[in-house]
């Protein structure tokens, strides 16, 4: 990692526009939404906003970290950009 993401913090505190990086250190979009399991209280995963401006859907076990500055991912750049689009439906909230 050649930047600060900050104190890790919980995923419910990661606001819209949180960079997101791939596991090989590249930015591949930006946090649009967090999808919550609100029954079970965990991380279902998130909706990003791909640098092209395509809304793709990242799934919790995806997600290595999440800090004030960024969120991380277990995948690399290239799996990143075959994420699937977004379930429209789907619990979620916008920080």
């Amino acid at each position: 990692m050649s930047q600060d993401d900050g104190h890790p913090i919980h995923y419910a505190a990661v606001k819209r526009g949180t960079p997101v990086y791939a596991s090989d250190g590249d930015q591949v979009g930006k946090v649009d939404e967090v999808v919550d399991n609100y029954e079970e209280h965990i991380l279902d995963g998130f909706v990003i906003e791909m640098t092209d401006g395509e809304l793709r859907f990242v799934d919790a076990p995806e997600v290595a970290r999440t800090a004030e500055r960024a969120a991380r991912l277990t995948i690399d750049s290239g799996a990143a950009a075959q994420l699937p689009p977004p379930e429209r439906g789907a619990p979620s909230f916008t920080p």
